[in-house]
């Protein structure tokens, strides 16, 4: 029998901020480190964090607010260094994936002499270390909600994706009104990152019941809402849809897992430092009309429950449908391949051996529905390109 993770403690909805205190009291948690980065101390969004707790009588919070997009080794040991500096129960992760991931890797290695290196994948690391607590102020990522991070090893490039229970939010406060300021480009990436795990944690070869009912749900918010989400950044309505999708596809994902979409995005990010929610996007299309074969049907559900079809529309329309639907996207959103956002084509081409051994390396194209091989990888980043 298959287990089953989730956070601990959620919180969901529009005011779940102020929640906060109340969750930390029932864990008997009072002194967290904040984990964020300098857009969100500068925002308003950290002092909204900091009066809350205040305002409840946790004046204890300290603050590192220097994490770095696609965190890198040395960032998140320099947010140990600020944890050490103080006493603190828990971590706080603020902001989008970065910041969680970051507060996820701290609040290990606070308990466990190790590094993150040692950390990745194959390595799991069910035993905890401090408790983590996750406020997203994005819509993609649902790391709210996952047993997994992502850190950067500066020295080899690599995205070393890190996984285990150890990981997994205690609590997570999901509030969309922390969205509704965010601009378009991130708005559209984070989006399209979410619906990456919706449609991927569906198609996995590790998917169960459990998962398939979080990544249908999901797939049915995110989708009629993204690009409204995106034209009209104060639409209520449709951020808390894409809220609710990113938590849903985040548990869906976390139960079940990513596949070839990610695997190949991780590299693009390490080696050209593009936006993971966006290097997916650019990749979802070409990989997806490429692992069809293997699951027809499974990608058939993909576009019902996404609405580009009818309910009763047969597996082959629905999934011609489902890549021309998800091509559209990327068109409406301004997606760009590779070359139009300007990466080199001699590197690239250089790099697509390496790319693909660090792809497969990670373990989420094996779970893709049509496994690849090395070549198969590299001729799909050709296609991308």
């Amino acid at each position: 029998m298959k287990p089953y993770y989730l956070p601990k403690s959620l919180r969901v909805g529009g005011g779940a901020l102020a929640g906060l205190p109340a969750a930390l009291a029932q864990l008997g948690l009072s002194a967290p480190l904040i984990v964020t980065d300098p857009f969100m101390a500068g925002s308003g969004v950290l002092d909204r964090v900091l009066s809350v707790l205040r305002d409840a009588g946790i004046d204890q919070a300290r603050v590192f607010d220097q994490v770095v997009p696609d965190p890198t080794v040395s960032s998140v040991l320099a947010g140990l260094g600020a944890l050490r500096g103080g006493t603190h129960d828990c971590v706080i992760g603020l902001g989008g994936g970065s910041p969680i991931d970051t507060a996820k890797m701290v609040a290990v290695l606070a308990k466990h002499d190790t590094t993150p290196r040692r950390l990745k994948v194959p390595h799991v690391q069910d035993e905890a270390g401090l408790p983590i607590v996750a406020i997203p102020t994005t819509a993609g990522t649902g790391s709210e909600a996952t047993r997994f991070t992502i850190v950067t090893d500066e020295e080899t490039q690599e995205k070393m994706l890190c996984a285990g229970l150890a990981y997994l939010p205690t609590i997570a406060i999901v509030d969309y009104e922390l969205t509704l300021s965010k601009p378009w480009r991130l708005t559209a990436d984070t989006g399209l990152d979410a619906a990456t795990h919706a449609i991927e944690a569906y198609v996995s070869r590790q998917a169960s019941g459990f998962s398939d009912g979080l990544a249908l749900a999901a797939m049915r918010a995110i989708w009629p809402n993204l690009a409204v989400a995106c034209r009209e950044p104060s639409n209520r309505r449709a951020r808390e849809a894409m809220m609710l999708g990113a938590l849903q596809a985040g548990m869906a994902f976390s139960n079940s897992s990513v596949a070839l979409v990610h695997g190949m995005s991780r590299p693009i990010g390490a080696h050209f430092h593009v936006a993971h929610g966006l290097s997916n996007a650019m990749l979802l299309p070409a990989v997806t009309a490429w692992s069809i074969p293997e699951a027809g049907a499974r990608y058939a559900d993909c576009a019902r429950a996404m609405g580009v079809v009818p309910a009763d529309a047969p597996d082959a329309d629905a999934c011609d449908a489902l890549v021309e639907a998800l091509r559209s996207m990327n068109t409406t959103l301004e997606v760009p391949t590779p070359a139009a956002y300007g990466l080199d084509a001699t590197r690239w081409s250089n790099l697509l051996p390496l790319m693909a051994e660090q792809a497969l390396a990670s373990g989420s194209p094996n779970n893709n529905p049509r496994i690849p091989t090395s070549e198969d990888i590299q001729t799909l980043y050709r296609l991308v390109f």
